[in-house]
C-alpha cells in the first residue's frame, strides 16, 4: 500500500512539473490574433539588470534578429555564427537552467544577400512542444523533434532581397504557415507539420530584389510580416500583411477570402514589417519606411477596401518595424525612424502622443500584467502603462547589448535575446 501512495505522489509531482511552464510557442507568443503579444502568466519582473532578477545568461556564438520561443520547458533561438551567414543554427536551451540541450546547424554555401542590420537567421522558430520548425531563408524550412532529430526539410527555393528575410512560421492544427519573401519568390506557404508536404501556397506578385545588377535602385517592395490565425465570423482565417494589402485566406483550402488595399506608397516604397493588429471586429496595419497606416472593420468578403476601410493615414508616419498592441480604443506602437513610442486612436489613426527615446525600436510590444514591455536596439526594455493621455513610464531596464528581438514570456519569467546572449529574467 505504501508503495502505491509513493507512486501516486511521484506522479503528481511529475505532472505538476510538466504543466509548470506557460508556452510562448512562436514569434509574439500565441498564433490566435487577439491573443498575440499578450502574456498569460502574472507577476512578471518589472525591473532587472545583469546583477538583479537574473536567473541565467547563456552566451551565443553569433548574432541574429530572431526572437526566442518557449515550449514544453525548452527555449529555442536561431543565430548565425559566420560573418557570411553560411552556417545557420537552431539552439535548444533548458528553461530552468539555461543549459544547452542540443543545437542543429545548416550550411548554405550559395550567396544570399542581406543587410548588415539584419544578420541571417532573422526568422524566429515555432514549436508545438513535440516539434520545432525553423526557416533558414534560401536554405529551406526544417522540422526537428523536441530532442533535436531532423524530421523533414522543405526546399523554398532562393530568397533574394537586399535586406534579407524576417518573417517567422506559425503552427496551427498540424499545419505550418509561413510568409515566404521578400523578393520575386514571394508567397504564403502552408506545409504539413507531420510530413513537410506542401498543402497549398498563394503567390503574391510584384516583388523584386530591390536593386538591379548595376546597382540601380528598383522599387522597394516587400513584406516581413508573420501570419496569424484570426477567428472572423465564426471561422478561422489566415491573416497576413503583404506589400500593398492585407489578405485573409481559408487555412485548409488556401482560398482567398478577402483583402484590403491601402499600404502602397510608391514611388517611395511598398514595404511592411509589422504584423496586423486585430480585435474581434477591427484591424490595424502600419506600413514601413514612412508608409501608410490603415484601419478597417472585419467580417466582409472579397475586396473590402471601399466598404470596410475606416481610415488611411499617409502623412507624418515614422519608420515602423516592431509590432504594437491594441489596448481598448487605442494602439500603442514602437517606432524606428524617429526613435520613440507612440499612442494612436484606434478608430481614426490619429497620433495622440509621441515619446522620443535615445534608441530606435525593432522589437515588438508585449502586454503583461496590464503593462507594456518593449526592448530598444541598445538592449533597454521599457515598461510603461497604457495611458492615452501621456507616456507613463514604470521602468527602464538595460542589458547594454545590441538587440532587435522581442521578449518571450512564460509564467513569471521573461526570456530576452541579444546579439550576445539569451537571458532568463525572474524574481
Amino acid at each position: 500500500m505504501l508503495w502505491r501512495i509513493i507512486f501516486c505522489l511521484s506522479t503528481l509531482c511529475v505532472t505538476a512539473n510538466l504543466s509548470w511552464a506557460t508556452d510562448w510557442p512562436s514569434f509574439r507568443g500565441a498564433v490566435i490574433a487577439t491573443e498575440r503579444g499578450r502574456a498569460q502568466g502574472n507577476e512578471y519582473p518589472r525591473e532587472w539588470s545583469p546583477e538583479e532578477n537574473m536567473a541565467w545568461r547563456h552566451s551565443l556564438p553569433g548574432p541574429g534578429n530572431s526572437s526566442p520561443v518557449v515550449s514544453n520547458h525548452k527555449v529555442y533561438v536561431t543565430y548565425s555564427d559566420q560573418q557570411n551567414g553560411m552556417r545557420r543554427n537552431l539552439i535548444c536551451l533548458d528553461l530552468e537552467s539555461g543549459k544547452k540541450l542540443w543545437s542543429k546547424s545548416v550550411l548554405h554555401e550559395a550567396e544570399e544577400p542581406t543587410h548588415k542590420t539584419n544578420p541571417h537567421c532573422g526568422s524566429s522558430p515555432a514549436s508545438n512542444g513535440e516539434r520545432v520548425v525553423v526557416w533558414h531563408g534560401s536554405a529551406g524550412v526544417y522540422c526537428y523533434s523536441s530532442d533535436g532529430e531532423e524530421l523533414w526539410k522543405y526546399e523554398t527555393g532562393p530568397i533574394h532581397h537586399i535586406w534579407g528575410t524576417g518573417s517567422s512560421p506559425i503552427i496551427y492544427e498540424d499545419k505550418v504557415f509561413l510568409n515566404i519573401g521578400p523578393g520575386e519568390n514571394s508567397h504564403l506557404l502552408v506545409l504539413s507539420l507531420q510530413t513537410g508536404d506542401l498543402l497549398w501556397k498563394a503567390e503574391e506578385p510584384g516583388g523584386n530584389f530591390g536593386e538591379d545588377p548595376n546597382g540601380k535602385k528598383l522599387d522597394w517592395i516587400g513584406s516581413w510580416s508573420t501570419p496569424q490565425i484570426a477567428m472572423i465570423a465564426g471561422s478561422p482565417q489566415v491573416v497576413c500583411a503583404m506589400p500593398t494589402r492585407i489578405v485573409g485566406y481559408a487555412p485548409d483550402s488556401g482560398k482567398l477570402l478577402w483583402w484590403c488595399e491601402g499600404l502602397e506608397n510608391l514611388p517611395r516604397s511598398n514595404l511592411v514589417y509589422t504584423d496586423p493588429l486585430l480585435t474581434d471586429t477591427f484591424a490595424v496595419t502600419l506600413g514601413g519606411f514612412k508608409g501608410p497606416g490603415i484601419g478597417f472593420t472585419l467580417g466582409e468578403m472579397g475586396d473590402i477596401t471601399d466598404s470596410s476601410r475606416a481610415w488611411r493615414v499617409t502623412r507624418d508616419n515614422p519608420q515602423r518595424i516592431g509590432t504594437g498592441i491594441i489596448m481598448g480604443k487605442h494602439v500603442y506602437a514602437p517606432t524606428a525612424g524617429i526613435n520613440g513610442l507612440q499612442c494612436l486612436d484606434l478608430k481614426t489613426g490619429e497620433i495622440l502622443w509621441t515619446e522620443r527615446t535615445p534608441a530606435p525600436f525593432w522589437g515588438s510590444m508585449v502586454l503583461a500584467d496590464e503593462l507594456i514591455y518593449v526592448t530598444d536596439q541598445q538592449g533597454a526594455t521599457w515598461v510603461f502603462r497604457s495611458n492615452p493621455e501621456k507616456f507613463d513610464l514604470i521602468a527602464k531596464n538595460s542589458l547594454k547589448e545590441r538587440t532587435n528581438s522581442t521578449p518571450a514570456f512564460t509564467d513569471d519569467s521573461i526570456i530576452l535575446r541579444t546579439y550576445n546572449a539569451v537571458y532568463r529574467v525572474s524574481k
